[in-house]
């Protein structure tokens, strides 16, 4: 049941006017037999069994870790954890992984190829074991709090907005207000709307528009060279952007509608001068995860600490910390790369590309620094600032290339024509409206865009704009809102047939 189906709006409903009806102590409780119910709803039934089975295996290791005195016994406990989650994940999505590399290995030297194996997987299995093994590690560092109730921690489990795209959750933050007693808050209603809508129109407008075009482009590449690549990658870039944030709007919309409050996971990353700040920004909780519990416990492990001494006395202290650093980055990269799909397209696309990218702006920062205070120029004026976004865009939209394209063959394949085929007169020739969009649709396509930008430069400048809208007199506020309802609900594109578009995200 996609949540930019009419089904759903209607369950969503349903679920809102009980939730405020029934005693505020048993709201947790409609979150939960919602969630099961949009489960069993969302496919086949049996694959609640996996999220059931998961949360069962790391409420019993948390309760156990958090009762355990002696260090070994709560290792034993985490351990057990890790073991049970990340198996179920890593067998049940990676598998076919380890035989797609073994095979294109054997395939240069003995041929020996090994079957494929088909396994249904569940759904948000990739955001749900995250946001439980952090329960866990939060609790054998003793930071986190245990949770005595099955059925509670289960609705922080399986918490059925989050199940398509996350966010990702910390228990210690959202926990509490999932369980919590709210009271009906019209203000808190009415925004909750008004960003579900914002979401809406991201999805239904632009991202569905983009993606016929990219569609059309990136499943014939070998037709359509050159310039057809370059206009269908930057498209790629926005419909991912546009899709992946209005998922977002609508989930952390339809959150706070209930009074819970989950975490960003955006912030107007394309205004990034950086590639590291671009990750500070976009899919914020996933950054924050893999920073708090895979590279800086690696940095502290015992591994790490005598390879940083091994550096530091053959490169010095300052050189062998930044070598490091990169090491645990590696993985750290590698690590966010598999997490997207098991796959050497995410591996290099949404992570080691990156990591290069990195390492490369740190080795280089420094050579640039004596360059600007030799030339005596600001580096951080405003057109300086306005390159490095469009450096960043462009990087990001190479990386992408691989996350879109059908393998890393074809993504190589791909920025070689993109570089080596020059046609820009492709874009006045009229090709272009063979794409699905005639030019109407263009028409609306880049009018959409404009209203984007523009919301996203006041948020990048002013904040909240929905503060800004709630700042002005009533008939302006009516006039925006209701503007904007309209057109999406005109203009948006629900897919053949009208059936409700799917989110890039729900795939993994």
């Amino acid at each position: 049941m996609a949540i930019t189906s009419f089904y759903f709006l209607c369950f969503y409903v349903l679920i809102l006017l009980l939730y405020y009806v029934v005693p505020g102590k048993v709201q947790w409780s409609v979150l939960l037999l919602a969630s099961l119910a949009y489960y069993l709803l969302s496919g086949n039934g049996l694959l609640i069994l996996y999220p059931l089975a998961t949360s069962v295996i790391c409420f019993v290791s948390g309760k156990y870790i958090a009762a355990a005195e002696h260090a070994g016994r709560r290792r034993a406990g985490l351990v057990f954890a890790l073991l049970g989650t990340l198996g179920i994940l890593v067998i049940l999505k990676y598998v076919n992984f380890g035989i797609y590399t073994y095979n294109g290995i054997s395939s240069v030297f003995s041929g020996l190829q090994l079957d494929v194996v088909e396994f249904l997987i569940p759904l948000g299995i990739s955001f749900y074991t995250l946001s439980i093994l952090g329960y866990v590690i939060d609790i054998y560092y003793g930071i986190g709090d245990v949770s005595r109730n099955y059925f509670q921690f289960l609705l922080y489990c399986i918490y059925f907005p989050t199940l398509i795209s996350g966010p990702i959750m910390r228990y210690g933050q959202t926990g509490a207000a999932l369980r919590g007693v709210h009271k009906l808050d019209y203000e808190q209603v009415t925004k909750g709307m008004q960003r579900i809508l914002w979401g809406f129109f991201k999805k239904l407008v632009i991202a569905e528009r983009m993606a016929m075009i990219v569609n059309t482009v990136y499943s014939d590449y070998t037709s359509y060279q050159g310039s057809y690549l370059w206009i269908a990658s930057f498209c790629f870039v926005i419909q991912l952007y546009t899709d992946f944030s209005g998922c977002m709007d609508i989930v952390l919309g339809i959150s706070q509608t209930f009074g819970v409050q989950l975490p960003e996971n955006f912030k107007t990353p394309f205004f990034s001068k950086s590639i590291a700040e671009y990750w500070r920004r976009w899919h914020i909780t996933l950054g924050i995860w893999m920073k708090d519990y895979v590279f800086y416990p690696l940095l502290r492990s015992a591994v790490f600490t005598k390879l940083g001494k091994f550096l530091k006395k053959k490169w010095g202290k300052k050189r062998g910390k930044q070598l490091t650093t990169f090491c645990a980055m590696f993985i750290l990269w590698f690590s966010v790369g598999i997490w997207h799909g098991g796959e050497w397209k995410y591996v290099l696309g949404s992570g080691l590309i990156h990591w290069s990218y990195i390492v490369i702006g740190e080795l280089t920062e420094p050579i640039f620094t004596r360059f600007w205070n030799k030339c005596g120029m600001d580096p951080q004026n405003k057109f300086f600032n306005a390159v490095r976004m469009v450096r960043t865009f462009l990087l990001v939209t190479f990386g992408l290339i691989f996350f879109r394209a059908e393998s890393v063959a074809a993504a190589v394949q791909i920025l070689k024509s993109m570089f080596t085929v020059w046609n820009p007169m492709v874009l006045f020739s009229g090709t272009l409206f063979t794409f699905g969009l005639d030019w109407v649709e263009f028409v609306v396509a880049a009018v959409s865009l404009m209203i984007f930008i523009t919301i996203s430069v006041l948020q990048e400048q002013k904040g909240s704009v929905r503060d800004l809208i709630a700042a002005k007199k009533l008939p302006v506020r009516w006039i925006l809102w209701y503007a904007l309802l309209f057109y999406t609900i005109l203009l948006g594109y629900y897919g053949p047939g009208y059936s409700a578009a799917e989110f890039i995200y729900q795939g993994f």
